[in-house]
């Protein structure tokens, strides 16, 4: 018995803040939206493809997003292109601490979670 994967990460946005989250994420981001089972759209939120992997953007309130550490990191061609988008939407861009390999930067989306942009180094 062993883990073979990640099915999904999640992060949260304000109740009824959809509209908002797919102008973010898929209009800006060009994030793909697939659909949710029925059983659960009542709960609201949407789903997100990320090359092969899903992301859950649910809805909560009483969550102090700004002072969480979990993040989503986008790996992306052309962080460049990706810094300039964000910063030109009006997010504040935060360096990152180095690591090895990889040129990366972060934000916070406009719901206060964090977000990480990485590009390989070749």
């Amino acid at each position: 018995m062993t883990i073979i994967g990640l099915h999904h990460a999640q992060i949260t946005i304000p109740t009824a803040a959809e509209a908002e989250g797919r102008a973010f994420y898929c209009d800006l981001l060009q994030l793909k939206e697939i659909p949710k089972p029925k059983s659960l759209r009542d709960r609201g939120g949407f789903w997100l493809r990320v090359g092969e992997h899903v992301v859950h953007v649910g809805t909560q309130e009483g969550v102090e997003r700004q002072s969480i550490k979990a993040h989503l990191a986008f790996e992306v061609t052309e962080l460049k292109h990706w810094r300039r988008v964000l910063d030109d939407y009006g997010l504040e861009i935060l360096e990152s601490a180095p690591i090895p390999g990889c040129d990366r930067f972060e934000c916070r989306d406009p719901f206060g979670n964090r977000l990480e942009f990485v590009e390989r180094q070749t």
